[in-house]
């Protein structure tokens, strides 16, 4: 596999890069089918691209909750999809010892935006010497990522990346703030990426099913390349009706193409202001 930072800055004068498959690996056949999909959509468009899937989701609102199949089965086919298609693969990490164990599959190691401050995580996850991507808590300021990425740094791994994923807004909405880029960039020094997904959730539903507004993915994933961000995150499923997590604000996977060729023509206007 190529370096993962050199192949996401590859994208700095070019095209954004994206993060995209589904919330969490179902099955070997969805995640396979989503991903060589995916890489015919970004090879056509100039799109680096790395495959996104959990192998587990520790964030539920219900016990009853659907969090995955089995780690090693869920990251067996993460390394599957990695060496049939030869794209680098993202999955989340949820504790310190979870670190070690998912970098032996995977490329890139994301830290959920609620546990962003875990420094016992931060560290562990930097050690690993992979590129580590942090979600930005919908708690904090863009500004305070910053110390985020430094204790990644402070671990000896300068490859980081910082997400915005909307921040709170009242007991059941998130907003995402366009000065947020800017200024992320400028307090972390790293790329920014927007989930144009989560960023849309609606959490904390009475019935303990978070929901979503999945038709504005495509107003909040233009607005923030407008805006600056380096890379976009998005889910997507083949039927996001029936799918185990998050259903309520993934993208259909037949929608992914026009919406990206949208993105693509945003970005080159973007690059040719700078």
């Amino acid at each position: 596999m190529r370096d993962i930072k050199s192949y996401l800055q590859s994208s700095a004068e070019g095209n954004f890069f994206l993060f995209a498959g589904p919330c969490v690996i179902e099955g070997e056949e969805m995640a396979l089918d989503i991903a060589e999909k995916m890489v015919g959509i970004t090879s056509r468009l100039g799109i680096p691209y790395v495959f996104k899937g959990s192998y587990r989701k520790a964030n539920r609102s219900r016990i009853d909750s659907f969090t995955g199949i089995g780690d090693e089965n869920a990251l067996k086919i993460l390394r599957k999809v990695r060496e049939t298609f030869g794209v680098p693969v993202v999955t989340d990490i949820h504790l310190p010892e979870e670190a070690a164990m998912a970098a032996e599959y995977v490329d890139v190691l994301q830290i959920p935006a609620f546990l962003c401050r875990q420094t016992d995580l931060l560290v562990a996850a930097a050690k690993t010497g992979k590129f580590v991507n942090i979600k930005k808590g919908q708690f904090l300021s863009p500004e305070s990522m910053g110390h985020a990425v430094r204790k990644v740094r402070e671990s000896g791994n300068d490859n980081v990346a910082v997400t915005e994923r909307g921040t709170t807004f009242g007991y059941q909405d998130l907003i995402v703030d366009m000065r947020g880029f800017p200024l992320m960039k400028e307090a972390c020094g790293c790329p920014v990426i927007i989930d144009a997904t989560h960023s849309l959730q609606q959490p904390n539903q009475s019935a303990g099913v978070t929901g979503g507004l999945p038709g504005l993915i495509k107003t909040i994933a233009m607005s923030s390349l407008a805006a600056g961000a380096d890379g976009v995150f998005m889910e997507t499923h083949q039927n996001p009706s029936v799918a185990k997590s998050d259903g309520a604000n993934m993208l259909p996977l037949h929608e992914m193409e026009p919406l990206l060729e949208k993105l693509t023509v945003i970005r080159m206007a973007y690059n040719a202001t700078r």
